[in-house]
């Protein structure tokens, strides 16, 4: 009897639709939440096939894919075509799109209206918001799911004193865990820890009730979340400390464009076959046809 294929993910177990529940489960049994952001519909498809429980359309985006110095500039359009696209790709991730700078601080109406854009337009799940249990428990209210995010926060880095660590002053820490229960208090199904030193993690950790996502918190979070861009090398330069790079794609893309240049530089692309052929009958009567008409 032959074996059947392997579908395309890592295990043969049949896969569900990743829920709020599902989270709330996987805490509960103590199972690790995987977490990446994806920015198109090729990485959302890897992810997929990877068995990643959520997906994150972050606001990076616009340093990794759009060019920006920074999240700041990123608009609510593009990342609205981006998670759109990420849509179309997955099947089983919960997909969680992040309110970029200046969608959502002005008023919980604003906030309102930019999270159910990311729910109508891009097919989002849910939300994440940076800081803000005002505007997080307006969004919840108004019935869309959401994300939140303490410690690091990119999009307010610079009143934070740059990119770097939070929390490493006992009246930092504390202001850290005020703020995550305040956005637990709000109705978040989740909080992301960025940039918080593992031991104040492991402190918040026993006071918190919803699923904690670290990204340099420590491993005692419910789960990891890593820029997908740093953990594969798709973009060469600095990394944060907490990144691990798992594989050098830009390295794999140089060499394969620097083989397909020197290639056509010197005529070996393309081959035989790589061409397409015609009959020879045919080929002698479009030259008959194109003599005849030379000669009229």
């Amino acid at each position: 009897m032959s074996t059947p294929p392997r579908p395309d993910r890592p295990d043969d177990r049949p896969r569900r639709k990743v829920t709020l529940t599902t989270l709330g489960e996987m805490r509960a049994l103590g199972e690790p939440i995987v977490m990446v952001t994806a920015y198109d519909h090729p990485s959302a498809k890897v992810a997929e096939a990877a068995a990643i429980d959520v997906v994150l359309v972050g606001d990076s985006a616009a340093n990794n894919v759009l060019g920006y110095a920074d999240t700041v500039p990123v608009t609510v359009d593009e990342l609205l075509m981006l998670a759109a696209a990420v849509r179309r790709g997955l099947s089983t991730p919960l997909l969680v799109g992040d309110l970029p700078f200046g969608s959502y601080e002005a008023s919980d109406e604003q906030a309102i209206a930019t999270a159910h854009r990311f729910v109508k337009e891009a097919g989002c799940d849910a939300v994440k918001v940076e800081g803000s249990a005002e505007r997080a428990r307006a969004i919840v209210k108004a019935g869309v799911p959401v994300m939140g995010h303490v410690g690091l926060t990119p999009q307010t880095a610079t009143a934070l004193g740059g990119y770097r660590a939070q929390g490493r002053t006992a009246e930092r820490a504390r202001a850290v865990l005020d703020e995550a229960l305040e956005l637990q208090e709000a109705g978040c199904f989740a909080i992301v820890f960025e940039a918080i030193p593992a031991d104040v993690t492991d402190v918040i950790m026993e006071r918190t009730e919803v699923p904690i996502i670290g990204i340099g918190a420590g491993p005692s979070t419910d789960g990891q979340v890593l820029v997908l861009h740093d953990m594969l090398g798709i973009h060469g330069g600095f990394a944060p400390k907490f990144v691990k790079r798992y594989a050098d794609v830009r390295g794999e893309m140089l060499r394969g464009l620097e083989a397909y240049a020197e290639e056509v530089r010197t005529r070996r692309f393309p081959g035989p076959e790589h061409t397409y052929g015609i009959a020879p009958e045919e080929l002698e009567r479009l030259k008959e046809q194109l003599g005849s008409r030379q000669r009229a």
